[in-house]
């Protein structure tokens, strides 16, 4: 009985070594005949402040570009002393939000055409629906990927909408 356990338990074994053998020898052959994969060497973080005293008060940047991606923070409607503007009016704090992303893409000489992942967080989702046609005058080529979000509250009461952009600029 013993021997028939150490058979079988050999077998599988010889099996397995067998089966990895195989893998191994793939994988060699795949990364042999691969091209090399390109990285990002030593590209420091370049970080951009729209409202310098307000970010900084708040501790975080607006931007931040390392190579030819950029993560943008959600753009809120505010002034440039970070008081809330168009209180109570969606659509305006929507063409606010976007009116700021468009000054963070310039800056990096980018367009809404090179953005790849654009996330909404909204306090009234119905409303957002409602005016959500809007985008198609600031996406012209394409829509991004990205997510829309029912929250309960973003960072001032009366901030009804924030959205936030990824970005890849082609060289």
């Amino acid at each position: 009985m013993k021997l028939k356990i150490y058979l079988k338990l050999g077998i599988l074994t010889l099996i397995s070594a067998t089966f990895l053998m195989s893998c191994k020898e793939k994988v060699e052959k795949t990364l042999a005949t691969s091209e090399p994969v390109k990285t990002v060497a030593n590209k420091s973080p370049e970080y951009f402040l729209l409202r310098p005293e307000i970010e900084k008060a708040y501790g975080y940047s607006h931007a931040v570009k390392i190579g030819n991606d950029i993560k943008i923070s959600g753009a809120v409607s505010m002034d440039e002393e970070g008081n809330p503007t168009a209180v109570g009016d969606f659509e305006q704090q929507m063409k606010n939000c976007y009116s700021d992303l468009e000054k963070i893409l310039t800056h990096f000489g980018c367009t809404f055409d090179d953005v790849i992942v654009e996330n909404v967080f909204t306090t009234d989702m119905p409303k957002f629906l409602e005016v959500a046609a809007y985008r198609n005058e600031i996406y012209t080529k394409q829509f991004p990927t990205g997510s829309w979000l029912g929250v309960k509250e973003l960072a001032l009461p009366e901030f009804m909408i924030e959205i936030e952009l990824e970005v890849h600029k082609a060289e």
